[in-house]
């Protein structure tokens, strides 16, 4: 199986800071004649991204000696990846023309036609790698045939690899193929290869560029929803600020004035400002809204620091690189989420300060370890490349227990010594007050479920490049457009969970922090509402495998933006409550 033929040794775990995402193993540089490798990755069913297997699971030529055919591991996001590099042992020379040769032959009996013929059905392609420059083609294609309805199978037998260089650098790499033969038991097929070396003046800094769908990621309406975005929050922003500053502030003049007869009118003695006494009592839960809102924080601070990274070091180049430094940045980023969680709980009055540090430090992580196990169970029953080797769970595991956990308990300790001093601008009554019926439109549930709306409006168009990208061959580079609507979400959401929290507070409920986390949370049930729709209508994805990967990461992926959506809300709407209570007499 793949996860026992690829163990990962814990020597790796220290190579894997060295910079796996930013380096490769070599410079790029060759010598003329000197030897260049052709590594063989995977091959799987075009429609199906996330199917894949090793490439010598169809029975092409192997290598002339199993046990001399060199793996080359190119780090934790690679495997992750579902990647399993093994050299072909192709001859290739820098710069030597090859004309067509024999490398192998395959000689083909009932049981290898068969395998071929289900790929060919299933438009099975393969991919290549030249100096981490990635090839791809199709196993075969089905001609139509007069003499059968389900038509023929020929499996392409030459492979003609063009090499362009500058210099001594290799710069692209493309890969065509043709002489097409019939799959027919007890034929021999010979598997020819050539080779064609051209000069190029394109800099090896600009090698990528290729790869890189321009027309797609910069169109016209990537640009206008964009601006369309930014539209959208500064009306936003304009709107809450003019209605909550004067209705604010005709608030405060009725609250501070002071009538000699001592009355006052029934509608000035209701509000926001009668619930003083219970607005900053503990939440319901507490160490669940601490661990939440802790780890949201770190996920949001986590983001911004990946897309920062993307756009400076340019990750989409490296395979895995982008999921390698995902890992490591969120493993040092664990201190945030310590330190948030260990504050809001230790200001609230809890008592069970470790509970509420191992639940921050557990519980993401093991919501996806969760998913990840089922889908992993999956992927192995298929034997795909998709499933993780026990070595890298180990990996995994490692970093999180002597990186992520330790910081998180320092941030923990620090966050209750700095900032956990009880510091309410009004004191909590000993007796609740009764919460009055409101409407239905101001019920905790509806605001929660409308507040996810305009979020989601902001973000919805760059959902689909993100979707397509990772769904269907795209590599996503245009990390300052992901910047630019980053944080605009961030800006939309806090605006809309305020001006929920508002709502709820003049209905006089004090029941504000759930229902702001679950307000701003409630975007990523929409975006996985669009994830339903993307597949049915975008995609032509089958099969229990496909489905079972695309929702389950989905699924990963939703949860994780919707901790980090509630965590901004909340503690948008807590800094917005602080506010306005400072400013009036609490009895």
């Amino acid at each position: 199986m793949f996860f026992e033929s690829r163990s990962l040794l814990f020597p790796l775990l220290f190579s894997l800071f060295l910079s796996s995402a930013f380096a490769s193993d070599s410079d790029h540089k060759y010598q003329h004649d000197e030897p260049v490798n052709l590594w063989v990755n995977k091959v799987g069913p075009y429609n199906n991204p996330q199917e894949t297997y090793n490439y010598y699971s169809l029975p092409f030529c192997h290598p002339s000696s199993s046990a001399s055919a060199a793996h080359k591991w190119g780090g934790l996001g690679e495997v992750l990846g579902g990647n399993e590099l093994i050299d072909s042992q192709i001859e290739i020379k820098f710069q030597r023309n090859v004309d067509k040769t024999v490398f192998c032959q395959i000689d083909l009996d009932e049981a290898k036609v068969k395998q071929f013929k289900d790929a060919i059905e299933n438009n099975y392609w393969f991919e290549f790698f030249m100096d981490d420059l990635p090839l791809w083609g199709y196993v075969g294609e089905l001609h139509p045939d007069k003499n059968s309805d389900n038509g023929k199978h020929v499996i392409y037998t030459h492979k003609n690899i063009i090499v362009k260089y500058n210099n001594d650098q290799i710069i692209h790499v493309n890969l065509t193929q043709d002489i097409p033969k019939p799959l027919e038991v007890g034929k021999h097929l010979d598997m020819t290869y050539s080779i064609k070396w051209d000069s190029t003046n394109v800099t090896f800094g600009r090698r990528f560029d290729v790869y890189l769908d321009h027309p797609f990621f910069e169109h016209q309406i990537h640009w206008f929803s964009i601006f369309n975005s930014f539209m959208m929050v500064i009306f936003l922003t304009g709107l809450v600020s003019m209605i909550l500053m004067r209705t604010l502030r005709n608030d405060y003049a009725k609250y501070a004035r002071e009538d000699d007869d001592l009355e006052r009118d029934v509608s000035e003695e209701s509000g926001w400002k009668l619930v003083h006494g219970d607005v900053f009592r503990p939440p319901r839960n507490l160490v669940i809204l601490s661990a939440v809102v802790g780890t949201g924080a770190q996920l949001a601070l986590l983001v911004l620091l990946v897309v920062l990274l993307a756009i400076v070091g340019m990750l989409y180049v490296g395979r895995g690189a982008i999921i390698t430094t995902f890992i490591v940045c969120y493993a040092l980023t664990s201190f945030i989420s310590g330190y948030v969680s260990g504050g809001m709980y230790s200001r609230n009055g809890g008592k069970h300060w470790i509970k509420s540090m191992i639940l921050t430090a557990s519980l993401f992580p093991f919501m996806c370890f969760g998913i990840g196990f089922i889908l992993n169970t999956i992927a192995i029953f298929y034997g795909s490349l998709a499933a993780i080797p026990f070595g890298t769970m180990v990996v995994v595991f490692v970093i999180w227990a002597f990186i992520s956990f330790p910081l998180a308990l320092l941030g923990t300790v620090v966050g209750r010594n700095w900032s956990g001093a009880l510091n309410n601008p009004c004191r909590v009554k000993t007796i609740p007050r009764p919460i009055p019926e409101k409407k239905w439109y101001l019920t905790p549930s509806v605001v929660s479920l409308m507040g996810g709306l305009l979020p989601f409006g902001s973000i919805f168009i760059e959902m689909y490049f993100v979707f397509t990208s990772f769904w269907n061959y795209k590599v996503y580079y245009v990390y300052g457009f992901m910047l630019l609507v980053f944080v605009i979400l961030i800006i939309v959401t806090i605006c809309v969970t305020i001006v929920g929290t508002y709502f709820l507070l003049n209905a006089e409920n004090y029941h504000w922090q759930w229902t702001s986390f679950f307000s701003a949370a409630s975007t990523a049930v929409y975006v996985y509402l669009y994830s339903i729709y993307y597949f049915y209508v975008k995609t032509k994805m089958s099969g229990f495998f496909q489905t079972s990967f695309y929702f389950g990461y989905t699924l990963m992926f939703s949860l994780g933006l919707g901790i980090l959506c509630g965590a901004v809300g909340f503690l948008g709407s807590n800094l917005f409550v602080r506010r306005i209570y400072r400013n009036i007499k609490c009895d």
